[in-house]
C-alpha cells in the first residue's frame, strides 16, 4: 500500500478479498466514506476485480479510486468501472520511452494506453501523476500538458520529498515547482485552492486542468489530515511518512476478533496518529 516499505516474501499474510472487504466495512461504519486502493502496484493482484467489486457495494461507500502505475490498466479498466471503481490516479512520469524504462522498467505505451481506455471507459477525474526530477523528465512538461489537454485528464505535478529516500538522490533529483506555477498563473483563466488538501492549487487552462503538488511535510497538511492506511499485510497505519505506530487488525480479524473489537482498533491507530512535522 502507499507508504508501504517493500515486503519481505512473505505472502501468508496478504489479505484475502474477504479480509480487505471486512476492514473497509468496519471503517465505514465508523465514518470514513471514501477509500483509495494503492500499492505498490494494485492491478498486480489477480483479483482486483473481485476486490473492487467487494467494496463497492459497501453502503455508505461515497467513493472508490485507486492510484497505479497504468500498465496493466488497459484491458481490466472497462471491467473495474463496471464492478464500480469512479476514478484513477495514474504515474506518468514522461511520454519519453526511453526515460520511462529507465525510471520503471515498463513501457510507456502500456501507459498511455491506460489512459486513454480510462477516460474512454468513463472514469472521472483520470489524474496523470507526474512527479518532477530534475535533469530526468523535468522539460517534459510541455508534452505531458498537450498530453493531458488531447486525452482530457488532469495533469498533476508533483514536487519530490525528502522521504524514504536518501540525501544525494534527493538533493540530485529535487526540482521546485515554482517556475511551473507562474507560466500556470499567467495562463490560467481561475485559479483554485483546495482548502483541506493543504491549500493545494488548481490552474484552470482554457482547455486543461493543472494541479500542483508540494511536499506535505508540514504543518498544514498534518493539520488537515483525517487519511488512514491499511498495510497489505494488514495493519493501521494512521501516518503515510512514519513507519512506526502500526496496528495489527489482521491477526485479530483471523482469531476471530468481533466487530466491536475491530472498531476499537481503529480508534487506537486514530490515537496513535501524531503530525510527522513534529517528528
Amino acid at each position: 500500500m502507499e507508504g508501504e516499505e517493500k515486503p519481505r516474501g512473505n505472502t501468508k499474510t496478504e489479505m484475502t478479498v474477504d479480509e480487505i472487504v471486512h476492514i473497509a466495512r468496519i471503517s465505514v461504519n465508523i465514518g470514513i466514506s471514501k477509500v483509495k486502493l494503492t500499492g505498490g502496484e494494485p492491478l498486480a493482484r489477480k483479483d482486483i476485480l473481485q476486490i473492487v467489486k467487494g467494496l463497492s457495494e459497501i453502503q455508505g461507500l461515497t467513493d472508490l479510486s485507486m492510484t497505479t502505475n497504468g500498465s496493466l490498466l488497459a484491458p481490466l479498466a472497462k471491467e473495474l468501472h463496471a464492478s464500480g471503481l469512479k476514478r484513477v490516479n495514474i504515474s506518468l512520469p514522461t511520454l519519453n520511452a526511453e526515460t520511462y524504462n529507465k525510471l520503471t522498467d515498463g513501457r510507456v505505451q502500456d501507459v498511455l494506453e491506460g489512459v486513454k481506455t480510462a477516460v474512454e471507459v468513463g472514469f472521472d477525474p483520470v489524474k496523470l501523476n507526474v512527479l518532477i526530477l530534475k535533469c530526468i523528465n523535468d522539460y517534459d512538461f510541455a508534452q505531458l500538458l498537450d498530453f493531458s489537454r488531447e486525452t482530457g485528464a488532469i495533469l498533476q505535478l508533483i514536487e519530490l520529498e525528502p522521504i524514504n529516500i536518501n540525501k544525494e538522490y534527493y538533493v540530485a533529483n529535487h526540482k521546485t515547482l515554482d517556475e511551473y506555477e507562474e507560466m500556470l498563473n499567467q495562463k490560467a483563466v481561475k485559479v483554485e485552492t483546495r482548502q483541506h488538501m493543504q491549500n493545494r492549487r488548481i490552474y484552470h487552462l482554457p482547455d486543461v486542468k493543472v494541479e500542483v503538488i508540494h511536499p506535505t511535510e508540514n504543518t498544514e497538511f498534518c493539520m488537515h489530515c483525517t487519511r488512514l492506511r491499511v498495510t497489505s499485510d494488514g495493519k493501521l497505519k494512521p501516518c503515510l511518512m512514519r513507519n512506526n505506530g502500526l496496528i495489527d487488525i489482521l491477526t485479530p480479524m483471523r482469531n476471530e476478533a468481533s466487530d466491536q473489537q475491530l472498531t476499537e482498533l481503529f480508534k487506537l491507530a486514530n490515537q496513535k496518529r501524531q503530525p510527522y512535522n513534529n517528528h
